[in-house]
């Protein structure tokens, strides 16, 4: 270390959660590096500590403890932020470790340096201005999430987002469309456009008129996913979106991943096809509507991958009307799928439902709709057998690289393993010719 970089505070950092969670920390990190801080690999070599939580289900309220606990066994000072955090005003984290520093809910940069500031004062640093425009960010170089808004109006019986994250509150067009240049004239290939309800941007604040070089702008989906779609040509780069609800002014960014703006790739958190289940879940579609909309979408968008999510052993959910979700499921035939049996959340709605579903019930239809989706995976993904693709590479290692296709988003979707691909670099476009496929990858060899 130079003499310099010793003498900075240093202060530790455990992320956890989703994608959202991990650019609140990316946050953190970028102003504790711009006001001077260094950033510590150990919690020995730590002055303190802050852990970002996660708190939607119970197991991620078990990780998040046991990583404050971990930090606290090991350094001694640590202050606490994220969903956990916004648990019973701080009093959930406090009950179970008394002794942490400080105490916040999540996106809440202001309130973390704060804290940080009474245990260690801000160092002087002439040099500050060095922390890139990009800021610090946990991915990899090559992608980076783009968060456009916080919150969420909506309010699903199941989940409990809204009370530790707060309504829907858009952030300025201008904003993040300078976001997006900074991490794209840093080298970013592709922006994963994430919120808790991507379709609702601008809703909060009526779609009011932004500004992006010097031209007016609506703020809403539709503007935003154009403009990202130029800003991304002029670099080259891809732009995926996730989280999108399917209102039907989705319909409006078809054709612009029709034309290749932006990637024909949709993260649509169905969760069930029941109406019935639907209404108790307080979901804002129903089943049928979703089967026009997702059969509309591939008219328009033939090579659309559609990705969701949904949940089994929801209170009240007869076997009749799990059957209705695997036929919605042979119907849909959506690309990526995942499923997860109902767990109850401390605070939610549901759990004052009637007639829970027995844990093995819960299991086993679980099992049963991911075979299901195992084999319409499989089939889709053989039918690229033969196909040449662009894809973007990951990792190279043992004498392959592990790229990702338009329909591959990192760490919740496939792979494409191109066997010949040693000489590849990671972050590098390449075109690849399709040669095997499974369940979840593509196998392929780079093309002529």
């Amino acid at each position: 270390m130079t003499r310099r970089t010793a003498a900075m505070p240093r202060i530790g950092f455990v992320s956890l959660g989703c994608p959202k969670a991990l650019v609140d920390s990316e946050r953190i990190l970028t102003q504790l590096r711009a006001e001077g801080y260094a950033v510590a690999p150990s919690y020995e070599g730590a002055d303190l500590v802050v852990v970002n939580t996660c708190g939607f289900i119970d197991a991620a309220v078990d990780e998040s403890l046991s990583a404050i606990g971990e930090a606290l066994a090991a350094n001694g000072k640590v202050i606490v932020t994220g969903c956990l955090g916004a648990k019973d005003g701080g009093a959930f984290v406090r009950k179970a470790h008394p002794h942490v520093l400080a105490v916040t809910g999540p996106h809440a940069t202001a309130e973390v340096m704060t804290a940080v500031h009474a245990q260690l004062p801000r160092p002087h640093d002439p040099f500050v201005d060095l922390v890139p425009a990009q800021g610090i960010k946990l991915t990899p170089s090559h992608y980076a999430y783009l968060k456009i808004a916080e919150g969420c109006n909506h309010r699903c019986s199941f989940c409990i987002i809204p009370s530790m994250r707060g309504d829907l509150v858009s952030r300025p067009l201008g904003e993040v469309m300078s976001e997006a240049e900074n991490l794209l004239r840093a080298g970013v290939r592709e922006l994963l456009v994430i919120s808790q309800d991507t379709s609702a941007y601008g809703v909060d604040i009526r779609y009011r008129t932004g500004f992006w070089r010097g031209r007016p702008m609506k703020t809403r989906m539709t503007e935003l996913v154009r403009a990202l779609g130029e800003l991304a040509g002029e670099h080259r780069a891809w732009v995926r979106l996730h989280y999108v609800y399917p209102y039907p002014h989705v319909d409006e960014v078809l054709p612009l991943m029709a034309a290749g703006s932006v990637l024909p790739y949709l993260d649509v958190p169905f969760q069930h096809a029941s109406p019935r289940i639907l209404k108790l879940m307080r979901r804002p579609a129903n089943a049928q509507d979703n089967l026009a909309r997702v059969r509309a979408w591939r008219a328009i968008c033939p090579e659309l991958t559609i990705r969701s999510t949904f949940i089994v052993g929801f209170p009240g959910e007869t076997e009749a009307e799990f059957a209705d979700l695997l036929e919605f499921l042979q119907a849909a035939e959506l690309d990526r799928v995942g499923c997860f049996a109902y767990s109850p959340v401390s605070g939610a709605a549901a759990n004052a439902l009637p007639d829970a579903v027995p844990e093995a019930v819960k299991e086993e239809r679980r099992g049963r709709f991911m075979a299901a989706q195992a084999k319409i995976s499989a089939r889709r993904l053989a039918a690229k057998i033969g196909r040449t693709l662009e894809v973007l590479v990951d990792t190279v290692e043992q004498g392959q690289a592990i790229a990702r296709s338009a329909a591959d988003a990192p760490e919740i979707d496939g792979s494409v393993i191109i066997e010949d691909g040693r000489e590849l670099d990671v972050g590098e476009f390449v075109q690849v010719r399709v040669v095997g496929s499974g369940e979840h990858d593509l196998t392929a060899r780079r093309a002529a």
